[in-house]
């Protein structure tokens, strides 16, 4: 982790790929309220907008608007991909265009569940984030954000959250900007976490947390220890 990561600058435009769900939702809430302007996308753009207006009633923003997903990437600078796994591949090859230039932040935990509950879906790319690369090869794609409860994250009476955000990617600029957003989410710190080809482990590890979290009732994250102040 770099000890001289500044903040977003306020006119960085945030944008939420699949914002109208709960982990896009919760990231809104948190980075609305922390001033960045932020745009919800969605397929449908009534409903990014009726998502948007939700986030901005809770974080107290005048700064946050909904629109298509591909008008969300085309407006934003920083561009989080929260969607189910799904999708992902063919929402990100229907926005290549809209996201060349762009600092992509892959959010997507590739995931199945049976009785057994949570487990890792292969990917043939290697993670979501590998995929994500592959598709959008004229923008700069990160992988971050995949451990934050959405229930802590849409909740701002919990006015610090407790966990860390590991980063990977391959360019230095983009993890630096990533890492800085994650820490505009009070007590969130952003670690770099590797290259992009590490992204496998750290989408995986989203099933770990959710068994714990059924068994313990809680909202567990991660901490790395002995880190630099």
């Amino acid at each position: 982790m770099t000890a001289d990561v500044q903040t977003p600058a306020p006119e960085q435009v945030i944008g939420i790929l699949g914002g109208s769900g709960p982990q896009g939702r919760g990231l809104g809430v948190r980075f609305a309220a922390a001033g960045l302007p932020v745009v919800i996308g969605s397929r449908k753009a009534d409903r990014a907008e009726e998502a948007a207006a939700d986030i901005a009633r809770v974080a107290g923003s005048s700064r946050v608007t909904g629109a298509s997903n591909e008008e969300c990437a085309q407006r934003s600078d920083i561009v989080l991909v929260v969607v189910p796994f799904e999708g992902h591949a063919d929402l990100l090859t229907s926005l290549g265009e809209a996201l060349a230039g762009k600092v992509v932040v892959d959010c997507v935990n590739p995931l199945g569940f049976d009785k057994q509950g949570p487990y890792p879906l292969k990917v043939a790319e290697g993670s979501a984030a590998e995929q994500a690369r592959e598709l959008l090869p004229d923008s700069t794609v990160t992988a971050a954000f995949h451990h934050l409860s959405a229930v802590l994250l849409g909740d701002l009476e919990v006015a610090s959250i407790d966990s860390d955000v590991l980063v990977l990617g391959d360019d230095r600029s983009a993890t630096d900007a990533v890492q800085a957003l994650a820490e505009t989410i009070p007590g969130v710190r952003g670690v770099y976490g590797g290259r992009l080809r590490n992204a496998a482990q750290i989408e995986a590890l989203t099933a770990n947390l959710i068994a714990v979290n059924r068994r313990y009732k809680c909202h567990a994250g991660v901490r790395i220890t002995d880190l630099p102040v």
